[in-house]
């Protein structure tokens, strides 16, 4: 006896999705536009191995102005600048002084702090032609800053980097941030 194959209901297969194998609470990877695994990493080689540098500029110790992350492999100085002109100018009265690391003694972000009406307090490499006078009582307090990135690097998830995206290793700094801020106060 040979039977015929039944009829499929009109809708089937709609309960699955529409594709074979899959609930309509279920998807293919990236099908159904979920979230995606990729945007700006900051992630860099270096002579270190595969690092991120993380970029500061800070009022006092526990007060952050602007920060942004750069591969580790990126030069200091675009980025210094470019972060000195998104914080303008000093909005006070009187002298503001500017303290940098000595990765960023280069010419160009000199003039451009001083265009912007900064004292520049960074030391001059040693292989200067023309070396500038350092004030060293004001470049002392650059230390606090320091003490601000030793601060940051002793949360765990900050020093190794577990976050793949900028967006959310960006989103943890801040929190740290905050947290130390809160915690000097």
């Amino acid at each position: 006896r040979v039977h015929a194959p039944a009829e499929t209901a009109p809708d089937a297969g709609s309960h699955r999705g529409g594709q074979p194998g899959l609930d309509h609470h279920e998807s293919a990877s990236g099908r159904d536009g979920g979230a995606k695994k990729s945007g700006p990493q900051s992630i860099g080689k270096s002579r270190g191995g595969w690092t991120t540098k993380l970029h500061l500029v800070a009022a006092s110790a526990c007060d952050v102005v602007t920060w942004s992350l750069t591969p580790g492999q990126a030069a200091d100085g675009p980025e210094g600048r470019r972060l000195i002109e998104a914080m303008g100018g000093p909005q006070e009265a009187g002298e503001v002084a500017l303290l940098m690391d000595s990765a960023y003694e280069g010419e160009a972000t000199r003039e451009l702090a001083e265009q912007l009406g900064f004292v520049v307090v960074v030391p001059p490499n040693p292989q200067r032609k023309q070396p500038w006078a350092l004030d060293k009582l004001r470049y002392r307090r650059r230390n606090e800053v320091e003490r601000l990135f030793r601060r940051l690097k002793a949360w765990r998830r900050v020093f190794t980097r577990y976050d793949k995206l900028d967006v959310m290793f960006a989103a943890f700094i801040t929190v740290a941030l905050m947290a130390e801020a809160l915690r000097l106060r």
